[in-house]
This record gives C-alpha cells, structure tokens and sequence, in this order.
C-alpha cells in the first residue's frame, strides 16, 4: 500500500511537471505568433497609409490640374485616337468630370492642415476602399474631418488603421480581431491556467489548452500571410500610382500649352494635338481606375479587381 502511494504521488508529481511544461510551451509559442502577427501588421499599416497618402497627393495636384484643363475642351472626339485603350475607362461625359471633381474637392479639404494631418483611419480606408468608396461615405453625411474614423467602423480596418493597443487602438488584445475570416478570440490572449491540487486533471486541461493554442496560433500565421500578402499589394499599387503620376504631370503641361496656343476646340487640333490630348486622358483613366480600386474586401481578403488591375497593367507596359 505504502509502495501504492509512493508511486502515485511521483505520478502525480510527474504529470504536474509536465503541465507546466505544456503551458509554458504554449504561451511561448502564443507570443511568438502574436508578436509576429503585430510586427507584420505594422509593416501593412505603414504600406496602405503610404498608398492612401499618395492617392490624396494625386488627387489634391496633377488630377486637379487635369480636370480644370480637360473642361475647357470642346468638340472632344476620341474615336479617331488610335492606340489609346485606356481613355474608353474615362467616359468624357458630365458625370465622370463630376466624379473627378468632387473627388478632388474632398482631397484638398482633407489636406487643408497638411498631410500630417490626416488620419491614419482615413489613410486606410482610402487604400483599402479607394477614393470611391471613401466618397461614398463622404456622401452619406459623414462630415471629411471625422472621415479619420471610416477604419473604426470596420473590425479589419481598425485592425490596420487603429493602430497597436498601447496607442488606443485595437491592437492584439482588443476583443475579437476579424482578419480575412480569422478569429482570434480574446481568451486566448488572456490565456493562463493555475495548476490545481489533482495532477492528472492538470495534465489534462494543459494538453487541452495545448491543443487550443497550436489551432490559434495557425490562424495568427494565415493572418501573417495575408499581412504580407497585402503589403506587398499596396506597395505595388504605390509603385504603379507614382510611376503614371511622372508621366500625367508633363502630359498636363502638354494639354496647357496647346489649350494656350492652339485655343479650346478640340475639333481644330491636328492628328498629334488630338494625340496629345487622348493621351493626358488616357492617363487620367488609367490614374482614376488605381485611385477607384479597392484592395480590401470587407472581410479583410484582397479582391480580384485590384490583382486583375495590376496584371492589366503590366500588359500594357511589355
């Protein structure tokens, strides 16, 4: 009997041991996959508000230009520019030049305290929706100054726009984190077990807690996946809005100067004037359809239309 006690208390003993060990485990591996997670998710923040950034500055210059230039055009005809695909995305038409401007309007209205002064929510939203979508919004009520929290409203954008918890933000351990239909539920991060009195049951609810880490910890790398995978979009969208920008702003001085010396009807233009004046607007299109694009979808996954854009692109520039 004694030699029975003995044993079962080593056991006891033992499987203790191994709880804590199984816990330890776990949460070093929890925190592990969160502060990747964290660390990534400030890389994609930093991509889309640099992209939303961009897309003000765009919008605020050179499409402001454009559009101020193009409306003083009449008898405007594009069927005659050959070569030029892009301008049939820029329908000439009263509604579109509405569009441009209003999206211009709310650009500058945003940027009248400097672009430091702009939000990172709204930053977001404008890459992750396009300025459509933050027009939209705009246009339900929604006054431009308090535009800055569009992110909040959505879990996925404060998740981006919010910033890390020690700044009021969401961060990791603000209740449920949405990310591309990911859960990470707020137990988890309060994660933490004290050992009772009973060694097996430990043991058991350590290998349980175990169990629940390792399906967690697999959502937090897909949820560093598709950081990565959405940074490294923004950044591509980033790199294409730059690079039509440098060639819309010579085009614009273009379109100027033949407005200056050739008058305002296009109809008097020559085969290279009415080039010229297609292919402002061609950029202008190709400009409007990355500004229009959104990235996100509203459960946080990349959409199709911004991956089909890029790929459109590329074909037109080989």
């Amino acid at each position: 009997m004694g030699g029975t006690g003995i044993a079962a208390g080593i056991k006891g003993f033992g499987d203790n041991a191994k709880a804590k060990n199984l816990i330890q485990n776990a949460e070093e591996r929890r925190d592990v996959a969160a502060g990747r997670l964290e660390l990534q998710r400030e890389a994609c923040s930093a991509a889309l508000q640099s992209l939303g950034r961009e897309k003000m500055v765009v919008l605020d210059d050179d499409m402001q230009r454009f559009v101020a230039s193009f409306k003083q055009l009449k008898n405007v005809d594009f069927r005659d520019s050959l070569g030029i695909d892009e301008v049939r995305r820029l329908k000439v038409d009263e509604a579109s030049f509405s569009e441009l401007e209003q999206l211009s309007d709310m650009a500058a209205q945003m940027l009248q305290g400097g672009i430091a002064g702009v939000g990172a929510g709204a930053l977001t939203a404008m890459s992750a929706y396009g300025a459509a979508g933050l027009l939209a919004t705009a246009s339900t009520g929604t006054a431009i100054s308090s535009l800055s929290g569009a992110a909040a409203a959505n879990a996925t954008l404060a998740f981006f726009g919010g910033g890390a918890l020690a700044g009021g933000g969401l961060g990791m351990a603000g209740g449920a984190v949405v990310l591309g239909g990911l859960v990470a539920g707020p137990a988890l991060l309060a994660f933490g077990m004290v050992l009772g009195l009973n060694g097996g049951k430990n043991l058991e609810n350590a290998k349980a807690h175990s169990a629940e880490t390792d399906k967690y910890v697999a959502q937090w790398e897909a949820a560093y996946d598709l950081c990565v995978a959405i940074r490294d979009r923004a950044y591509l969208f980033y790199a294409l809005l730059a690079d039509l920008d440098a060639k819309f702003a010579p085009a614009i001085e273009e379109l100027d100067r033949l407005i200056c010396e050739r008058g305002d009807d296009y109809a008097q233009y020559d085969a290279q004037e009415r080039q010229s004046v297609a292919a402002a607007a061609s950029l202008a299109a190709s400009i409007k359809a990355v500004l229009d694009t959104p990235l996100l979808k509203e459960d946080g996954s990349l959409t199709e239309e911004s991956g089909k854009l890029l790929e459109h692109m590329r074909e037109v520039e080989s």
